[in-house]
């Protein structure tokens, strides 16, 4: 930290309604962020997704989503946002290789982050990201020290968002209020 200033690195999964609100919050702060995202799990239209602690949970349709990720990265979530190291390797380096090149096609931009659905991952998985062109992927074990990863291919993050806890103290207080507090 520097004069009270501080790198946040913050990411957000899935491609849900609640990043609209979250991008309006970010690009208010000139924050920066990556939208982890299933190229195959979106509609033209919003469509429901699932019930989360009784709330529920709905993606955003593909008429909305190049506005609400404008000036954001975006990463490859997958697919089909399946548990990987459970699948068939060649069944997970489709998944993983085509989630890339969709998005890398929808949004025109580069795809070089990966976040693992479910946290699943082994070493094959691993070396399918990076066959896919991927140059890092977020895991969801929480360590004390992210940088630097020891591999890029399994880059731990700090602190871990959930819908009902902040667990992370070192996230500024307009984040958590904003998003938590009004979600």
């Amino acid at each position: 930290m520097n004069d009270g200033m501080m790198t946040v690195v913050q990411c957000w999964d899935d491609g849900v309604t609640t990043d609209v609100r979250v991008g309006e919050i970010l690009r208010k702060h000139n924050a920066k962020a990556t939208f982890n995202l299933n190229a195959g799990l979106h509609d033209a239209k919003r469509k429901p997704g699932w019930v989360f602690k009784g709330t529920d949970v709905v993606r955003l349709g593909l008429d909305e989503m190049k506005d609400v990720y404008s000036g954001f990265t975006i990463a490859n979530h997958s697919i089909t946002h399946p548990s990987l190291a459970k699948l068939p390797i060649d069944a997970a380096r489709r998944d993983i290789a085509e989630g890339r090149e969709r998005l890398q096609q929808f949004f025109g931009q580069p795809v070089l982050g990966f976040a693992y659905p479910n946290g699943s991952y082994n070493e094959e998985v691993m070396n399918a990201v990076r066959e896919a062109g991927h140059v890092y992927a977020r895991t969801t074990l929480n360590v004390p020290q992210p940088f630097p990863p020891d591999n890029a291919m399994a880059f731990h993050p700090c602190c871990h968002f959930r819908l009902d806890a902040r667990i992370c103290g070192r996230v500024p207080a307009w984040v958590t209020s904003q998003v938590y507090d009004k979600a």
